[in-house]
């Protein structure tokens, strides 16, 4: 081929390269589905060597190949490479443990139902022990789920035991050296993700500019992509390396530089959108900045602006465009270096598991008696459905409870896996019965389905559950079990357990969508009155940056907590509201950040000046403190129009502790 002729090729390459990017940041959604697809693969390869050159090997031994393939990929997170193995280690030895005894209790039934719901109980305890122990917990119960479901004897425990072996054998490798974490590399893909998400939100500025109005699909969208600039900052900041020698780095060192530029260039985004709904900027100069057209840059610069609140947005375009270019600048930095005296932030240790408190006040003793409660009752009226397939209604009631915080969320996880079941079931008996006769498209087709449920598992439970049903019909339909009656059996047993745990999760010690909304709102509230009181003690900059960070990320887990509160199915259902006080908090979180940013580096004058601000602010703060979550209730007037129009670039820190003190007074307005 000619050079001319690889052209297309490498472009497409490096579009499809860069859209990766784009939607994953450093690629770890990419390498999470490669990892757990490869690790699937290469063990029931191996396994299936075994079967055609040693000895034949029992269902469950690729049952349990499989099953552990998945786990190793998903719930083994210690940081070394030691510490992940000796976790497979023992993970591999409990699931061996598991699964014998499961085949021991057989002929006991009820026996073994009874010892199915202890393991429940247990792995759903072992998560308030750390990461290792929750893994551990999660391979026990897939492990004596395969054992109760495929019943393989005695005799067969040393072939199971082969196929656990393989498995965590091929994670290990797969995970160190075939598609290992690379700290550096994950970090200069993250900073490129960051600036293309900017270079995005410019050129949906300069569309909107273009048109020369704005529409509500316009907000939405740029709310979007902030938001998706967030997520990559947030992951660039949790990337960024550290220096060996465990000290602070020095001021001018550039791992102290690119947290503070990380920072300044997402304050500065979320500022110029705010600015351009006042005053949209004219094209030409949103044209130089996302071509980085410097010369271009300073003509527009040059230009005079008659309306303040234009000469404001420009201000604002000028400042995201000079916190780019730094942030550039010192990402070059790090790599002209090679990360010269800087190591893997994740090495510090992790802090040791508090000892839990065996009380029902405990969150993990009642989600432990929540799980094994819903089991229970998923077994129940999953063998009054089927003596075979009751399993399943088991498997849903236990996973609708993983990584929820509520009976909220326990109930909208339940919606996504009923949901995404119905619809992969649909799809896959489509495709299932178009392959029949082809059994290398429909294995390679259940390969691709494979790396889809675990691309998109962090983004979207309904789409994991989806591909993973279509995976399920290809499987049935290659061994020839494929039939309605066994597809419609799967969707009623789903069902069945995903109510399960929805009602106990509501009926029975429930936390609810307002007590998790409570807590995280407490937190949010705390840290902003731990910045508003540094800010009186005469702090370093890094104090408020660091503190505007965890500021934010409570704000997150707000947001979370309250997304419930505002479907449907809840009986006191507030949207609106919801969304009003998330838009103000928001907008708190937004000022204080301004406020941090500016008095970081302000005079020992202007500190002086805004205490008696602060000193008002923190009032307000604890006036509101005290409401609760009640401000997601109150029903609010409409602001009055042509108010203030955010002078960011003068008034410093007073700016952003005034803009923060008014929105405080938003959010819970005195009678």
């Amino acid at each position: 081929m000619t050079e001319t002729g690889k052209q297309p090729s490498r472009h497409a390459g490096l579009q499809i390269r860069d859209w990766l990017l784009a939607n994953d940041p450093a690629f770890s959604r990419l390498r999470l589905g490669l990892r757990v697809t490869l690790t699937i693969v290469i063990s029931t390869l191996l396994l299936a060597a075994v079967h055609i050159f040693a000895m034949p090997l029992p269902p469950a031994a690729y049952s349990i190949g499989i099953v552990l393939s998945i786990q190793g990929g998903l719930t083994v997170r210690d940081i070394s490479a030691a510490d992940q193995l000796k976790t497979r280690a023992i993970g591999c030895l409990v699931a061996v443990a598991a699964i014998a005894l499961a085949a021991a209790l057989e002929p006991w039934r009820l026996v073994s139902d009874v010892a199915f719901l202890a393991i429940i109980f247990a792995a759903s305890l072992l998560r308030a022990f750390g990461t290792r122990w929750a893994a551990v917990g999660m391979f026990a119960f897939m492990s004596y789920f395969i054992g109760a479901y495929l019943h393989p004897a005695i005799a067969d425990i040393p072939s199971v035991a082969l196929g656990a072996v393989t498995a965590a054998a091929t994670a290990h490798i797969v995970r160190i050296h075939l598609l290992p974490d690379d700290w550096r590399r994950d970090f200069l893909r993250a900073m490129v993700s960051v600036l293309g998400r900017v270079d995005r939100i410019v050129a949906a500025l300069l569309a909107i500019a273009e048109k020369g109005e704005w529409t509500a699909e316009d907000r939405a969208e740029l709310n979007r992509l902030e938001e998706r600039l967030k997520e990559a900052v947030l992951m660039a900041d949790g990337l960024v390396p550290v220096s060996r020698t465990g000290a602070l780095p020095e001021e001018d060192d550039p791992a102290a530089d690119i947290g503070l530029r990380l920072f300044d260039l997402h304050l500065a985004a979320e500022s110029a959108i705010v600015l351009s709904r006042q005053g949209l900027p004219r094209p030409v100069l949103l044209q130089a900045l996302l071509g980085h057209d410097e010369q271009a840059i300073e003509w527009e610069a040059a230009i005079e602006e008659k309306d303040e609140r234009l000469a404001e947005t420009v201000r604002a375009l000028l400042w995201l465009q000079a916190a780019r270019a730094a942030a550039v600048t010192t990402m070059a930095a790090i790599e002209a270096s090679d990360f010269h005296g800087l190591a893997q932030p994740e090495t510090m240790p992790a802090p040791a598991a508090a000892k839990p408190e065996w009380s029902l006040r405990n969150p993990a003793l009642r989600t432990a008696l929540q799980m094994t409660l819903a089991s229970g009752i998923a077994m129940v009226f999953g063998l009054m459905l089927s003596r075979d397939r009751w399993f399943w209604a088991v498997l849903s009631a236990f996973l609708v409870f993983t990584n929820t915080n509520s009976r909220g969320d326990t109930a909208i996880k339940a919606a996504q896996r009923s949901g995404g079941t119905l619809l992969g079931i649909a799809c896959g008996m489509l495709l299932a019965t178009v392959l029949s006769g082809f059994p290398v498209p429909a294995v390679l087709f259940a390969i691709l389905c494979v790396f889809l449920a675990f691309y998109w598992l962090q983004v979207s439970y309904t789409a994991m559950t989806f591909f993973v049903s279509i995976v399920i019909c290809l499987v049935y339909g290659l061994t020839g079990a494929l039939t309605l009656d066994l597809l419609r059996l799967r969707l009623e047993e789903t069902v069945i357990g995903t109510l399960a745990g929805a009602g106990v999760a509501f009926l029975v010690l429930p936390t609810r969508t307002q007590s998790a909304l409570d807590t995280a709102l407490n937190k949010w509230f705390d840290t902003l009155r731990q910045l508003l009181d540094t800010s009186t003690t005469g702090p370093t900059g890094a104090d408020l940056i660091g503190l505007s960070k965890k500021l934010d990320a409570a704000y997150r887990d707000v947001a979370t907590a309250a997304r419930p509160l505002g479907v449907s199915w809840q009986i006191v259902t507030r949207p609106g509201h919801i969304r009003q006080t998330l838009a103000i908090l928001m907008a708190s979180t937004y000022w204080a950040r301004v406020f941090s940013s500016r008095f970081a580096f302000a005079g020992e004058g202007e500190r002086m000046a805004v205490q008696p601000a602060i000193a008002a602010t923190l009032l307000s703060l604890e006036r509101v403190a005290a409401k609760g979550t009640t401000s997601f209730f109150i029903k609010r007037k409409a602001p009055a129009a042509g108010g203030r129009h955010l002078p960011l670039s003068h008034q410093g820190s007073r700016l952003g502790i005034e803009m923060l003190n008014a929105s405080l007074d938003r959010m819970h307005p005195e009678r």
